[in-house]
C-alpha cells in the first residue's frame, strides 16, 4: 500500500491544518507531520518573528523523511511581497533537497486554474494583513473586488470558530458585493473551511477555496499522486473525483 508522509510547517496556535488534512483523505494512506514554528498573535510583527524558525522547522520534519513539505501559513507566505513564497519555498528546498510548497502560492495556482480573475476575498485578520493581501493578489494579477475580515488578532480564536462562521461571512460578502465575480477565497490555514466549501459554492454558484483547500490540491499535485477524498472539497478538486 502507498504511504504518503505530508510535512507541515505551521504557526504553533495553528490547531487547523493538521485537523482537515489528517481526515480528507480515503487513499492512499496519508499521515501529517508537522513542525511548529511561535505565532502568538496574527499581526505582521508576529509573523516575522515566527518566520525565524523556518529553517528549524523544515530540519525537523527533513528526519522524518518526509514526501513534500508544506510551509501551510496565508499571511506568513506573502506579507513581504509578491515572490514571498517563492523564497520560503526556496529555503525549504535548499536546506532539505525535499519539494516544497507555501499556501499563498498555492492559492495563487488554484485561482489561476480555475480561471478567476476577479475575486472576493473574507479572511479572520485585521486590516493590516487584509492590506498585504490584497497587494500581493493583485500583484499576481488578480482583481480584489471585495476584502473582508473578522479582525482578530489571537490565532487560538480563529481555530476555535465553527466552521458555520466561514460559511456565513462568506455568504454575507457574496450578498453585500451584489456584483459579478469569478472565485471566492476564504483566507487563513487556521479557519475551518473543508466542511462548507461545496455546500457554498452550490449556494453562490461559483468556485470557491480556502487556504487549506488551495494548499491540499498544492501538495496531491506537486507528489501527482492518485487521491480519493471521502468528502467534497468543490471545483478546485473536481479532477480528482
Amino acid at each position: 500500500m502507498v504511504w504518503v508522509k505530508v510535512g507541515a510547517i505551521i504557526p504553533s496556535s495553528n490547531t487547523t491544518v493538521e485537523r482537515e488534512f489528517g481526515r480528507v483523505f480515503e487513499e492512499p494512506e496519508v499521515t501529517i507531520h508537522s513542525s511548529r514554528i511561535t505565532l502568538r498573535e496574527v499581526t505582521l510583527r508576529g509573523l516575522e518573528e515566527m518566520e525565524k524558525e523556518t529553517e528549524r522547522a523544515a530540519s525537523e520534519l527533513r528526519t522524518a523523511n518526509v514526501d513534500i513539505i508544506a510551509y501551510a501559513c496565508t499571511t506568513g507566505s506573502l506579507f513581504k511581497g509578491p515572490n514571498h513564497h517563492v523564497e520560503i519555498k526556496q529555503r525549504i528546498e535548499n536546506l532539505t533537497v525535499i519539494k516544497a510548497v507555501a499556501t499563498a502560492g498555492a492559492v495563487v495556482d488554484a485561482l489561476k486554474m480555475l480561471k478567476a480573475n476577479n475575486i472576493l476575498v473574507v479572511t479572520p485578520y485585521i486590516d493590516e494583513l487584509n492590506v498585504k493581501e490584497k497587494e500581493f493578489l493583485e500583484a499576481h494579477g488578480f482583481k480584489v473586488l471585495s476584502i473582508r475580515g473578522l479582525g482578530i488578532v489571537d490565532n487560538t480564536v480563529i481555530g476555535a470558530l465553527d466552521p458555520r462562521t466561514a460559511y456565513e461571512t462568506a455568504l454575507n460578502a457574496v450578498l453585500q458585493f451584489k456584483g459579478d465575480f469569478d472565485a471566492l477565497f476564504i483566507s487563513c490555514t487556521n479557519w475551518r473551511t473543508f466542511e462548507i466549501i461545496s455546500p457554498l459554492e452550490k449556494v453562490i454558484r461559483k468556485p470557491v477555496i480556502s487556504s487549506n483547500s488551495a494548499t491540499l490540491w498544492s501538495i496531491i499535485k506537486e507528489l501527482n499522486v492518485k487521491v480519493k477524498l471521502r468528502f467534497d472539497l468543490g471545483s478546485l478538486f473536481s479532477e480528482f473525483m
